[in-house]
């Protein structure tokens, strides 16, 4: 089992932001900026393009409300999504809130914010995901 399923399981801690019976949207604990966001599919696949057509769908569909409650929370022109999938063997997307196209770029120092701002930024997104 994935770090990731076990994430979405409720076996490790995280930060949710948003999640379905498919879906699981949680804060990056290594974020590149405030309200970085990882959605998974709850089904354990390595590759994104293993995914059915169907699942890509769905889950491009959820990752957009995310991205539309990211953007209510977090000052940004834009969110933006990014796939790589090398780090964890588990489809992911992120979600970036962007001012820049500098704000993508992976090799950027990432950030280390207390605990109680990353609970109140995942409560503020699940708030308006919810909503």
């Amino acid at each position: 089992m994935s770090i990731f399923s076990k994430i979405a399981a409720g076996e490790i801690p995280s930060y949710c932001c948003a999640s379905n019976e498919e879906f699981y949207a949680f804060l990056d604990i290594n974020p590149m900026v405030k309200g970085h966001t990882l959605v998974i599919p709850r089904r354990e696949v390595d590759y994104i393009f293993d995914l059915t057509d169907e699942e890509l769908a769905r889950m491009q569909v959820f990752a957009a409300h995310v991205a539309r409650a990211i953007k209510k929370v977090i000052p940004c022109v834009k969110v933006g999504e990014a796939v790589l999938g090398l780090e964890v063997p588990h489809a992911h997307i992120h979600l970036i809130p962007m001012q820049s196209e500098r704000d993508m770029l992976f090799s950027n120092p990432k950030l280390s914010l207390p605990s109680e701002e990353m609970q109140a930024i995942a409560d503020a997104i699940r708030k308006e995901f919810n909503a």
